[in-house]
């Protein structure tokens, strides 16, 4: 099968030419092994039944074993075998070679079960289901790099938002992408699935009650895109699905998702970006690609159709992987900006480079003004002496087409947008 180009190959390829290894992070079924095997020359998939004794005795008698074969060499699950990053790590001391070796992990592996970190060694690469350009549904015709440098932009998106819903709940997962018929659609299902039932203990061996956790999930599911605190989860969960759970197991609960990439936080920002202190502001919590929402919700395409207040949240949270995966390859991050009065905008996306831009996420064409003006807004509150003029103001929506309005305000239809 023909190997589908990702974002961060470039970024594994940087990394390669300067440090002994990398390791591809992510949740399962995102394509690390598949990106991994790309880059590498050889690979020992450590989750292989018929492998496990073989491994098991090398582990416990001599794990530098595992190194031998040609480089680079990968190793698949790693954190199934932790011992191995001691040994690879000695061996970068050691011999000082570039681009020797690939880790892949679809978890963290518990606190102490690696000697050493890894630092200046082994550079860590988080990699996340498929963007829209990833997978052949964005036309690439207006980069983040066009943008950032104030140029003009045209294009003219694919995707109607029939096709948009259908893409929210099939997810970007890289084996649903060629499947044509509704079965594309049980991927996220079977991932939920899997997760709650399987994962979540695999994870670090403890036993954790799959309906509580399925609770939580649906909590998580039902504030998509909004900011939340554990308290109003655990209300939530009480409340809505007659089920108790404590602070503690709520916070396990959420510390193992985040341990298996299922779950991300995007925090506020008071935009003085030279402080690393952000608003007090609840997060927002993600899931790593929408899909998991609307499995988790059991909703289909006409459900999103049929209710355009949830389909915009679920909106929403394609547009912020999708903008997670473009601003990575930048060197940056995404944040949100809420005041003391509560006036907001979804994204801050700021580059290593210092260059900022604010973006707000609209699925129709009628809201388009509303959010320019708010973008404008915005600008005349934000203190430049601190952080300087925005590079961009931007409307990421579902609408068709992409161009730059009079006022300097960009409009972005995400079936357009590439890094």
């Amino acid at each position: 099968m023909k190997y589908l180009p990702r974002v961060v190959d470039s970024e594994i390829d940087e990394l390669m030419e300067i440090m002994g290894g990398v390791l591809i992070e992510g949740c399962k079924w995102c394509g690390k092994s598949t990106t991994g095997s790309y880059h590498a020359k050889s690979i020992i998939e450590f989750q292989n039944p018929d492998r496990k004794q073989e491994y098991d005795e090398i582990r416990n008698t001599k794990p530098s074993l595992f190194l031998n074969g040609e480089k680079p060499r990968m190793f698949d699950e790693w954190q199934m075998y932790p011992v191995v990053w001691d040994s690879i790590r000695t061996d970068i001391d050691h011999s000082g070679k570039k681009g020797q070796y690939i880790l892949t992990g679809s978890a963290r592996p518990s606190e102490g079960e690696t000697m050493h970190t890894g630092t200046g060694r082994i550079s860590r690469v988080l990699m996340r289901p498929m963007s829209l350009y990833e997978s052949g549904e964005s036309t690439g015709e207006v980069s983040f790099n066009d943008i950032l440098e104030g140029k003009d932009i045209s294009g003219v998106s694919k995707l109607s938002l029939e096709v948009i819903a259908n893409i929210i709940v099939r997810g970007g997962w890289p084996a649903s992408i060629k499947v044509k018929s509704d079965a594309k659609y049980r991927f996220a299902k079977e991932y939920v699935k899997s997760l709650v039932h399987e994962e979540v203990k695999k994870v670090d061996g403890v036993e954790r009650n799959p309906e509580k956790m399925q609770n939580v999930l649906r909590s998580l599911a039902r504030n998509i895109s909004t900011p939340v605190s554990n308290s109003t989860i655990e209300c939530d969960v009480k409340n809505n699905f007659d089920d108790d759970i404590s602070r503690p197991t709520l916070t396990d609960y959420l510390n193992t998702l985040e341990k298996l990439f299922v779950i991300e936080d995007v925090n506020a920002t008071n935009l003085n970006f030279r402080s690393k202190y952000a608003l007090r502001t609840k997060p927002k919590k993600y899931f790593v690609d929408p899909s998991i929402a609307t499995a988790i919700l059991e909703m289909k395409p006409n459900d999103l159709i049929k209710d355009l207040n949830t389909f915009g949240f679920m909106f929403e949270s394609l547009c912020m992987r999708d903008l997670k995966i473009y601003t990575q390859s930048y060197g940056g991050d995404i944040t949100f900006y809420r005041d003391e009065k509560d006036f907001e905008v979804d994204a801050i996306l700021r580059t290593s480079s210092g260059k900022w831009g604010a973006i707000e996420i609209k699925l129709g064409a009628g809201y388009i003004d509303e959010a320019a003006g708010n973008l404008l807004k915005f600008k005349d509150r934000v203190d430049i002496a601190k952080c300087g003029e925005p590079s961009f103001l931007a409307v990421l929506t579902g609408a068709d087409y992409s161009y730059k309005r009079d006022d300097g305000v960009y409009v972005v239809s995400i079936g357009t947008l590439k890094n």
